[in-house]
């Protein structure tokens, strides 16, 4: 079983449902959405000979040519390399070398941006802007069965930066995402073929790994016309399709309930809303659940196990009645239903890591069929993050005596803006690039809307050597906007241990006791 068999199945079944739609408007059906992707999967193996397992990027906005371009990728039998729109080229440049990928799609910003890295990238083949001539032409060959692959072939190559300020490559086959599917209907949400689900959050991520239930059931795809998330337009959206579900970071949530739009939302239209990449605040869920009712579901997830950890369904949300429903509602609850979770503590001389006592803290590990093959060209990480069986998370957190899951830290300092993971090393080293700075170090500081936003400690290495205008422009030449510091505070040394390693629990506390000096514009 592929995922190919998915889109196939539906074709088969639900061949005049319709399928793909652009703001209100159908565009397809099944047995059209299939179609293309068989004839595009023609041109694949034909005209560019790819063989199963070779991998095609993807540096798309969100689209209906985005779904129909994954669907054909795995109707070939190769791999895709989906690549957030919004990364800098320089990046961009990175995955396609990394990966090898042998054709890159991209939209026309994109494109731009990737032309003028591409140089020296021996596996690219062609850069194809989207849309296009080139793009529908694309279209002319003949229909191809889906490609025969094993369920353990790689499906989704998964760029999830690195606490080494390089991006690695989580690998997750057929199986590791038809296991996400099955959790999905198990532990998420169920879907009728009537239902639908409204891509707003970018498909590199979590959006395009949840179009697969929804693929398997025959439900409508819906793209915004904007491309991305606009509240006032998923209200429209909701007004316009029924039975509609989305995933949204917590950012994006709040953003929804805040706005006046909310007050008018058609019940028929919104049916569920999965939050999850980022810490969602219990003040700021309980108002959604007092604006929209009960249409929430959080999942904790990693790259690496996809949105496949634990879940807190709906029923947990709107059980106020339990004793400790407000604790659960601030964890991220129960492990999901193909998934293995195991708490443990550091380890002592020469003795493994224990288990923890329920209510104890500790790293969260995982094991289960959704969980990664291991990271691309880099079999030293692999065993690290897979040791012993199960994946090292880098999470801290606890387990109640029902097996709710609080998280309580992040072990790699992850910093967690508008649903996007920035780690801080990333951009230190960026920095530390400027000749005026001597130290830096970057931490994420709690922001009412975007959940945190990063803020870089700089020791200079004489005053008036470096501005935060100089860093903003080093930033934005070598990394995506979303990443550089929304602040900076300029201190004349950075807190360390006696071994040297810089406190940035310190720094964090610094902010806490005064803001003003370092609080993000």
């Amino acid at each position: 079983m592929t995922l190919a068999r998915l889109l196939a199945r539906s074709a088969s079944a639900r061949g005049d449902r319709p399928a793909l739609a652009l703001g209100p408007r159908v565009l397809c059906d099944y047995a059209g959405l299939a179609g293309r992707a068989a004839r595009l999967a023609g041109t694949l193996r034909g005209r560019y000979g790819l063989a199963p397992g070779e991998r095609v990027a993807i540096a798309m906005s969100n689209g209906p040519a985005y779904l129909e371009l994954l669907s054909a990728v795995w109707w070939a039998g190769l791999a895709a390399v989906p690549m957030n729109a919004k990364l800098h080229a320089r990046e961009f440049r990175y995955m396609l070398d990394h990966s090898g990928a042998r054709l890159c799609f991209a939209s026309p910003g994109q494109a731009a941006a990737i032309a003028g890295e591409s140089a020296g990238l021996e596996a690219l083949l062609e850069l194809v802007e989207v849309p296009g001539p080139a793009w529908e032409r694309l279209f002319e060959a003949e229909p191809v069965a889906p490609a025969e692959v094993e369920e353990t072939a790689l499906a989704w190559l998964f760029y999830t930066s690195g606490t080494t300020g390089r991006p690695k490559g989580a690998m997750l086959s057929h199986r590791n995402l038809l296991a996400m599917t099955a959790c999905y209907f198990a532990d998420v949400d169920a879907v009728a073929p009537d239902d639908a689900i409204l891509h707003a959050a970018p498909l590199s991520h979590g959006s395009g790994l949840y179009a697969l239930p929804h693929l398997a059931q025959g439900a409508l795809q819906v793209l915004p016309e904007s491309g991305g998330f606009d509240p006032a337009e998923v209200f429209e959206l909701f007004a316009a399709h029924r039975g509609v579900g989305c995933f949204f970071a917590p950012t994006m949530v709040k953003r929804l309930v805040e706005h006046p739009g909310a007050g008018s939302l058609d019940p028929a239209g919104f049916k569920t809303c999965v939050y999850g990449g980022g810490p969602m605040y219990l003040a700021d869920i309980e108002k959604a659940l007092a604006v929209f009712g009960q249409r929430f579901v959080q999942i904790y997830g990693q790259g690496e196990s996809p949105m496949t950890i634990t879940a807190l369904p709906r029923f947990e949300h709107g059980r106020r009645d339990h004793p400790r429903w407000r604790e659960r509602l601030a964890s991220v609850g129960r492990a999901q239903l193909l998934v293995e979770l195991r708490l443990v503590g550091e380890a002592g001389a020469g003795e493994a890591r224990a288990p923890v006592a329920p209510g104890e803290t500790g790293e969260v590990l995982v094991r289960g069929p959704s969980v990664m093959a291991g990271y691309w060209g880099d079999a030293e990480a692999s065993a690290r993050a897979l040791a012993g069986g199960w994946l090292h998370t880098g999470d801290l957190g606890s387990l109640d005596a029902d097996g709710f899951l609080t998280l309580k830290d992040r072990s790699k300092d992850v910093i967690i803006s508008g649903g996007s993971n920035i780690y801080p090393r990333e951009v230190e080293e960026v920095l530390l690039r400027h000749e005026g700075v001597l130290e830096c170090a970057v931490v994420g500081d709690p922001h009412p809307e975007w959940g945190e936003a990063v803020v870089a400690f700089v020791v200079a290495r004489a005053p008036g050597a470096v501005s935060p205008e100089a860093l903003d422009s080093l930033c934005l030449a070598e990394i995506a906007r979303f990443k550089r510091p929304k602040g900076y505070r300029f201190v004349e040394s950075l807190p360390k241990n006696n071994y040297g390693k810089v406190l940035k629990t310190e720094l964090r506390r610094l902010l806490e006791r005064d803001p003003a000096g370092g609080r993000p514009r």
